[in-house]
């Protein structure tokens, strides 16, 4: 049954928030916001049509109170719910009460969410549809006795897991038995303490893979497609920095093959609306179902600009009722797209969040960038959400283009008040191994001591290491295949 929507309560905060703000206002819906005490005068507020107070300052209080929030739409007499990423966004029971409350939820079906958000089970589906899941268990583990004897026929290393959640949080890698019962109990009670589920379970640790995942729309009419790759290797703590799209490691035919893979869990699981299926690629180009985030995903934007495609307003029309506007066919790729999270961290103290309050932004603007960011001048950086400032997205005609753009507008890009991830991304940006293309998750574990050193001046750090790149890659930069050197600011600032 098609219905339409006439103002939307965005359940988020911060870059996202505004991100569905703008789609839902270029779609003539009426916007409704909620802040927190410490994000009062945020971008999403000031951006959104109407806008209503949480109280109080942690998440718990504000951003993960259903009651509250369905209040709030009762107010607003808002007409549907977008949770954005993160918080309730992937939670069963704020889609069965956002339904219930009469509201359209954004989002896929209450019981999608919960078969895909344990991983266990949706292991467990896949494996019955005989699609790749990585070797190891598809039920939760009860002791490390338990896991020792699962490890028996997968082998060391390995990784436990948090059957309730993802983000890295309860994830350990176990080299040998010794480490086991330790690493079991740390994982639980990360699991208990980010998902309110201690269960866990085991994966085969893949050496050096690259974490690619595959867009996904489906609608309530049976079309279901994929919108191509994104390339998400660059990680810290098991959360990713800089992505891209489409991958330097996937051939057309694999694309197809991870596509239609992606398709298949989908369709399995009766998926509706935005889906992102995550798998792993080992060395031989074979590929590894990991999960699917039940929601639009934070690296969105890359596939945006080289699609042409609004996810956001494609989510909306699926939640009406609507058929897909594109078929596959229709979906073809464009150029090349790089992301870089713009996080409020100290990277020479092991990526731990700078708080503080944000003095200075003046974010880069020019040809094929784009922005999109939650804060602003006087923004509090605290500890009670994540520290993602903004999303620095470049596009190019190809991928020499769109990390030239990037590396430019990270260069322009200033702030001020709180350490940030720039100087790191530069100085990936300009490592011989990101220039080739041949990176894997454990970048930044193998260079994280040159990575994430402290960097005075971020320019010189760039042209340092652009020219290491070019010296590495064999001169690869007089093809425009690396990341160019740019003029430093100090001459800009001379020729004043």
């Amino acid at each position: 049954m098609s219905r339409t929507i006439k103002k939307v309560l965005i359940a988020n905060r911060g870059e996202i928030a505004v991100r569905i703000a703008r789609s839902a206002k270029e779609m003539g819906i009426a916007t409704v916001a909620l802040y927190s005490e410490p994000d009062r005068s945020s971008p999403h507020v000031l951006m959104c049509d109407e806008a209503y107070p949480l109280a109080g300052r942690s998440a718990v209080e504000t951003y993960l109170n259903i009651p509250k929030i369905l209040d709030i739409a009762a107010k607003s007499d808002a007409d549907a719910v977008h949770p954005g990423y993160g918080f309730l966004s992937e939670k069963a029971e704020f889609a069965v009460a956002v339904t219930g409350a009469g509201l359209i939820f954004i989002g896929p079906r209450h019981e999608t969410i919960a078969l895909l958000g344990d991983k266990t089970a949706a292991r467990e589906l896949l494996k019955s549809r005989s699609l790749p899941i990585v070797p190891g268990t598809t039920t939760p583990l009860a002791s490390a006795a338990e896991a020792a004897a699962a490890a028996a026929s997968i082998g060391y290393p390995f990784l436990i897991k948090a059957a309730g959640g993802g983000g890295g949080k309860g994830m350990r890698k176990v080299a040998n038995e010794s480490e086991l019962a330790a690493a079991m109990e740390r994982s639980a009670n990360e699991a208990a303490k980010a998902f309110g589920d201690p269960r866990v379970y085991i994966e085969k640790y893949i050496e050096h893979p690259k974490h690619i995942e595959i867009q996904v729309l489906a609608d309530s009419h049976g079309n279901v497609i994929h919108l191509g790759e994104r390339e998400c290797s660059i990680q810290r703590r098991h959360q990713k920095v800089i992505e891209e799209c489409p991958s330097t490691a996937v051939s057309p035919e694999l694309r197809g093959a991870m596509g239609d893979a992606a398709i298949a869990v989908c369709r399995a699981a009766g998926y509706v609306n935005a889906a992102t299926v995550e798998f792993l690629v080992d060395r031989h180009h074979r590929f590894y179902f990991l999960e699917v985030n039940t929601r639009i995903q934070v690296e969105h934007p890359v596939t945006e600009m080289v699609y042409g495609i609004d996810i956001v307003k494609e989510q909306i029309r699926i939640a009406e009722g609507k058929p897909l506007s594109w078929r596959q066919q229709d979906v073809v790729p464009r150029g090349h797209a790089v992301e870089c999270r713009i996080y409020a961290e100290e990277t020479d103290n092991d990526f731990l969040p700078s708080t503080g309050r944000i003095t200075h932004l003046a974010p880069s603007e020019g040809p094929g960038i784009r922005h999109d960011a939650g804060a602003r001048p006087g923004s509090e950086i605290t500890m009670h959400y994540d520290p993602m400032i903004a999303k620095l997205i470049a596009h190019g005609s190809d991928r020499s283009e769109a990390v030239a753009r990037m590396v430019r507008a990270l260069q322009e890009y200033s702030i001020s008040g709180v350490k940030t991830t720039i100087p790191f991304c530069l100085t990936v940006l300009a490592h011989h191994d990101f220039v080739k293309g041949s990176y894997d998750i454990t970048f930044v574990e193998r260079h994280h001591r040159s990575a994430a050193a402290p960097v005075r001046h971020p320019e010189a750090a760039a042209v340092a290491a652009a020219f290491v790149a070019y010296r590495d890659a064999g001169n690869s930069a007089v093809s425009g295949s690396g990341p160019p050197v740019m003029p430093s600011r100090w001459k800009k600032e001379g020729r004043r």
